[in-house]
């Protein structure tokens, strides 16, 4: 239903005829140079497009070609880390955000569930197994610690549907409990950025990175039951309505606004009800 706004049609216009948006790399927040493929992508994920779409079509078979060394991604290469290997990573990750038929990201998947099941082979997280499985898998020790660190954007959006449920469970007690949130998606400025503990203000910029991080782990169906506080929140935030208001401050150009604008309160509501509901659909397990 978000399609058509302004919103998309802004980025549709921007983007290359090899079907990315410049450089690929960057989750940070919106600003005023040209959008990067990354933030294109997680926008119009959000207003609702797929692989479907012949604009979304077009960048996944650039990523793809990308993993298969056909082709390369304009970005800088950077030395914080190990780069080859992080962009496989953002490359996969992306792919199977639209679709999950590609081989090679599913391939680069299968990496990655490994060395996580191996972290937590002994029945809690250890950042030793973790660094030995991806030294062994990748071929090199990893440098800096976003990759081994895995509560991140990248690793939770790659391995949904990959664990058993042994690990998934392991794995999905660890993040709620991780005192520094998703990296990339939530974090709190107080510190404590746990996402057991729900935020205080429902009306919030808090609030709404707080709902991209339960619509990641929704993801996880192995574990849905862990996250039945999240639904309970949001139940007691309702609406006498029966929808829901999360505030004209929860606009951050990325998740809202869906609509074209929020002049009008209706229209926020809207929004902030269409997205919740669909969250609620995956923590009650009716999809």
């Amino acid at each position: 239903m978000y399609k058509d706004t302004k919103w998309a049609k802004e980025i549709l216009a921007q983007q290359d005829e090899n079907g990315l948006w410049g450089n690929f790399h960057t989750l940070s927040k919106p600003s005023k140079a040209p959008i990067t493929t990354e933030q294109a992508l997680r926008r119009l994920y959000v207003l609702g497009f797929d692989i479907n779409d012949e604009v979304i079509a077009r960048t996944v078979t650039y990523m793809s070609d990308c993993l298969k060394g056909r082709k390369q991604m304009p970005d800088r290469r950077e030395k914080m880390h190990n780069w080859d290997i992080f962009t496989e990573l953002m490359l996969a990750v992306w792919i199977r955000k639209f679709t999950l038929a590609d081989r090679s990201a599913n391939r680069v998947a299968g990496k990655w569930a490994d060395i996580i099941t191996r972290a937590f082979s002994s029945g809690s997280f250890s950042h030793e197994d973790c660094a030995l499985a991806y030294t062994e898998i990748f071929g090199e020790p990893p440098r800096g610690g976003r990759l081994v660190d895995f509560v991140t954007f990248y690793q939770l959006s790659l391995l949904p549907g990959m664990l058993n449920e042994r690990t998934e469970r392991l794995m999905m007690d660890y993040v709620l409990h991780y005192d520094k949130g998703i990296y990339y998606v939530f974090s709190r400025p107080s510190g404590d950025s746990r996402i057991c503990n729900v935020p205080e203000t429902f009306a919030s910029r808090e609030a709404g990175r707080y709902l991209a991080a339960l619509e990641l782990l929704a993801e996880y169906r192995n574990s849905i039951d862990m996250l039945h506080f999240a639904s309970k929140w949001l139940y007691a935030n309702q609406r006498e309505e029966g929808n829901w208001d999360m505030g004209s401050e929860v606009k951050d150009g990325i998740y809202f606004p869906l609509s074209d604008n929020w002049k009008k309160k209706e229209n926020r509501i809207a929004d902030c009800t269409w997205r919740i509901r669909r969250l609620l659909d995956k923590l009650e397990d009716r999809n």
